[in-house]
């Protein structure tokens, strides 16, 4: 998505927490598993930043229906240079504890998730630093022309500078260790909802914020978010009213919700890529059979890991047809993406054992495999079964799974040998990726999901010129040769794209999002 700055104003979007003539109600809802923390700058996971955005705000934020960044704490933005964005803050708004906000919000926010211990240093990438014009203005200074600027913005949430210092806050969380900070299990933004009780993995409780500046389509007064890790008792819940709406139904279960009268299933593809990535670093790795060697830096290696896995059987057994095999590392929905890059190499278990003879590894290797075992669609499944297909290759992959709150902390702190990631796109442009997964790991978010640690002087050259380049046909082409380079080197292993499925009840009314989150201005229950 490409974005030219111009003097824009947008009207505020939405009309009374509690629309006219609807009944307010609770909204219950479950998903696999829980959100990592409520500090909006410290780990950058897409189940959070969903809750994360019905507590805080955003500058901007994309329109569910069209997917273009509208208004929200910010009117109007304008580009006073290529390197300059002023942006227009809307007046009379106020935290949920009343207290008002201002510029020093957005500056000191914007800097706080340019901090170290931040994992949102990707969307911060290209600005120099934020400053503050008036109370309700502040200038963008910026490295160079950033084209998608805005579609970074969406990411960025707003905290109070004040409140941040009182509870000795100020830097965000640093998801590798186990500190915490008061931001952590706390939250006080300018959103819809504020929180009323957190307890980690058992339940969290969002009640309407009563200073809310907006306005919203919804009649939900209490959002109730229980993880739920089993499948069976996720549906189960479902159906004896428990729950109102499942974010992540079981493939398996989806035939039956169909066909239930008080139920309902809506479908979207996802903007997520599953893929593989593999440590690329190590001159030895933890665990495995083959000394003072690193089998995955050949690529020959890399290649039959990839040719041994039946991209299909997946689509078709585990999946149940809620994938889209791919052969690249971003959905169609994302800029950069080409037919051709789509189009996987071909399922050849006899080529791949080639390939790994030819490698210097004709009987294969043990290799540690990590998986998340509650984020994704069907994660564990698809891992226990490519860890068959590896074995009739003769590399054997000594699989273990972890909850999504170890398993991230854990690969970042790169403990992993191969590992499955799923990376949406909230930019909807492939310099998100690349940036973040094929990048050698530096600053302002350079690689800070690269894992494998994946090193090409090539692919560096096109992602930086990618961040400051404007003119859309040469920038393109640069995308298109950044996931070129990451094909034709197998920086990673893709599998599919997501299909997502949410089930609920028939009273439910939501608007299904590319990127799977609920849009809680827009929720209604009948």
């Amino acid at each position: 998505m490409q974005l030219k700055f111009a003097l824009l104003s947008v009207a505020a979007a939405v009309t009374l927490l509690a629309a006219p003539g609807l009944q307010a109600k609770p909204f219950k809802w479950t998903s696999a598993s829980d959100i990592p923390t409520l500090d909006v700058h410290s780990q950058n996971n897409a189940l959070g930043n969903g809750v994360h955005a019905a507590i805080y705000d955003s500058l901007v934020y994309y329109n569910s229906k069209t997917f273009k960044p509208e208004s929200l704490l910010a009117t109007a933005w304008k580009e006073i240079s290529p390197t300059q964005v002023r942006f227009t803050l809307r007046s009379g708004v106020r935290f949920s504890d009343g207290t008002p906000f201002t510029a020093d919000d957005v500056v000191f926010s914007i800097h706080r998730a340019m901090a170290k211990t931040s994992n949102y240093a990707v969307y911060t990438q290209g600005i120099d630093k934020v400053v503050k014009v008036s109370d309700n203005t502040v200038d963008f200074l910026m490295k160079g022309p950033n084209p998608v600027l805005l579609s970074q913005l969406t990411e960025l949430r707003i905290m109070s500078k004040a409140w941040a210092e009182k509870n000795k806050s100020t830097e965000p969380k640093d998801i590798r260790t186990k500190d915490e900070t008061f931001a952590h299990r706390n939250a006080m933004g300018t959103g819809p909802y504020m929180v009323k009780e957190w307890q980690p993995d058992q339940k969290l409780v969002l009640v309407k914020n009563p200073n809310y500046w907006g306005n919203a389509e919804t009649n939900v007064t209490e959002i109730v978010y229980t993880p739920i890790k089993a499948e069976a008792t996720r549906i189960a819940a479902l159906l004896s009213g428990e729950v109102d709406f499942v974010l992540d139904p079981s493939p398996q279960d989806l035939a039956r919700l169909r066909a239930n009268a008080n139920l309902k299933v809506i479908d979207g593809v996802e903007n997520r890529t599953i893929f593989f990535g593999m440590d690329q670093h190590r001159d030895e790795l933890p665990g495995s059979n083959i000394k003072g060697k690193n089998p995955l830096k050949e690529v020959k290696v890399r290649r039959a890991l990839y040719q041994a896995i039946d991209s299909d059987a997946l689509h078709r057994v585990t999946m149940r047809g809620l994938s889209q095999p791919t052969g690249t590392l971003v959905a169609p929905q994302v800029n950069g993406w080409t037919e051709s890059l789509h189009k996987r190499l071909p399922y050849d278990p006899e080529g791949a054992k080639k390939l790994l003879a030819e490698a210097g590894y004709p009987q294969g290797f043990e290799v540690d495999f990590a998986c998340p075992n509650n984020r994704y669609i069907n994660d564990e499944e698809i891992c226990q079964a490519v860890t068959a297909m590896w074995a009739r290759v003769g590399v054997k992959a000594k699989l273990r799974t972890l909850p999504l709150v170890t398993y991230f902390p854990m690969i970042q702190r790169y403990e992993a040998s191969i590992y499955m990631l799923g990376w949406g796109v909230p930019t909807f442009d492939a310099l998100y990726s690349l940036q973040s997964l094929t990048r050698s790991v530096g600053t302002g978010g350079d690689g800070n999901y690269n894992v494998g640690r994946y090193k090409n002087p090539r692919m560096d050259v096109v992602v930086d010129r990618v961040k400051v380049e404007t003119d859309l046909p040469v920038r393109n082409r640069f995308l298109t040769e950044g996931l070129q380079i990451s094909s034709d080197t197998v920086s990673h292993i893709p599998l599919h794209n997501q299909i997502i499925p949410w089930a609920m009840k028939k009273s439910v009314e939501v608007v299904h999002r590319a990127d799977n989150r609920i849009d809680w201005r827009l929720v209604k229950v009948n």
